[in-house]
């Protein structure tokens, strides 16, 4: 349904502004950049530089993600209490302090590896909450969610900027890893002092005189957390899903997934944004509902596409990416930000936290689910992820949110 003010278009000067300021944008690219040089060679660092088994270092980094997501309802209730920018310079100090860890440990030393996945988790895990937090506080509406869009794309730029730096000093060996490791760490203090210097507080809020005691975010959205338990996979597809089938399915030269990677954070960077803004003519729930379909449509086409032969698959998996990337981006988009327009504002923090968990959680799990699925055939794997897409899809659309949303 459409709403009845179209979103005007934002200058870039309005954008950064509504997205927390120069600084505080800054501070979120820095902090990106950081994490782009370490995340997607964080199980080498255990195993090239700590001489620690893939396995056991495989274990230490899901225990890190998993205490990670313990730890965000107590971020929510500290974003309850008025905290923003704190909240989201801690996220990035936590980091620090997981990074020294990193560089701490000795050959062999299992415990301070899994001592600095645990904290390196932690703050990946509630930076997104407070993030959002502070957006919601400096902006409003509309102009709340192409800014959260417009730090989306900036972040995913970031990152890419970061693994491809880190992916070029892989050469060095275990000097260039460590090297790596004290940039990351000089990146989150610099991303720390900057994101803590905007001074971000809100006041807290008390509950809405016309809002039924016991009222809160939980009840109103438990169909939204469950059905983005589901949405999250589509976050994993680039990484986890397409890499499977391309290369041991399809016996594609591993240059076709990192193309589809490449391409799928360029869509990201430069699309995010444009298409926040178009769509913020249709109500929230309308559009990620609308999300939810072109991504069961992407399944569904890459069911077909692997149903292929004579050499026509692979480049037609990677064609159907462009369209999964779509509805990753109206997803990433939309979700956000009508949780942020559901929640009363004096549990804005446990909401967000909530739905970080269910990200989290979504993210954690589909890793697992995939690449149990992948040895079944194209239909369990691209059949199953339509599927309940589609109905997580239907249980957005089904969900009664008020005009706000």
């Amino acid at each position: 349904m459409a709403t009845t003010t179209p979103h005007p278009r934002l200058r870039r000067r309005v954008l950064v502004r509504a997205s927390g300021g120069p600084r505080y944008a800054v501070a979120l690219a820095v902090d990106a950049l950081g994490t782009g040089l370490l995340r997607p060679f964080l199980l080498l660092y255990g195993v090239t530089v700590l001489r620690l088994s893939a396995p056991v270092t495989g274990a230490a980094m899901t225990a890190g993600i998993v205490a990670g997501l313990v730890c965000v309802p107590m971020v929510g209730r500290w974003l309850d209490r008025g905290a923003r920018s704190t909240v989201v310079a801690a996220s990035m100090l936590v980091r620090v302090l997981g990074v020294a860890l990193l560089l701490a440990a000795p050959r062999g030393h299992v415990q301070l590896f899994a001592a600095a996945a645990l904290f390196l988790g932690i703050g990946n895990q509630a930076w997104p909450a407070a993030h959002a937090a502070l957006v919601a506080t400096v902006a409003h509406g509309r102009d709340r969610d192409t800014a959260l869009a417009g730090a989306r794309a900036l972040r995913n730029g970031a990152l890419g900027v970061g693994a491809l730096l880190a992916a070029l000093c892989l050469a060095g060996g275990t000097t260039a890893l460590r090297a790596l490791a004290v940039a990351t760490a000089l990146a989150y203090l610099t991303a720390a002092a900057l994101a803590w210097s905007v001074h971000v507080r809100a006041r807290p809020a008390g509950p809405s005189r016309t809002e039924a005691p016991g009222v809160g975010p939980a009840p109103r959205m438990r169909a939204l957390l469950a059905a983005n338990v589901v949405y999250a996979f589509c976050l994993n597809v680039p990484e986890v899903a397409l890499p499977a089938v391309l290369v041991t399915q399809l016996h594609a030269s591993p240059v076709w997934p990192a193309a589809v990677f490449v391409a799928n954070t360029a869509l990201v960077v430069t699309l995010q944004v444009p298409v926040t803004a178009f769509t913020a003519r249709f109500s929230r729930r309308s559009v990620l509902a609308l999300s939810g379909v072109v991504l069961t449509a992407s399944y569904l086409c890459f069911l077909a596409a692997t149903a292929w032969h004579h050499g026509w698959s692979v480049p037609a998996v990677a064609a159907v990416s462009v369209v999964c990337t779509l509805g990753e981006i109206v997803y990433a988009g939309s979700a956000t930000a009508l949780v942020a327009a559901l929640a009363p504002a004096h549990v804005l923090g446990r909401a967000l936290a909530r739905f970080q968990l269910s990200t989290g959680f979504g993210l954690a799990v589909s890793p697992a689910a995939i690449t149990a699925l992948a040895p079944h055939g194209p239909a369990a794997l691209w059949g199953g992820l339509a599927a309940a897409t589609l109905v997580s899809a239907a249980a957005v659309a089904g969900t009664r949110s008020g005009a706000e949303a």
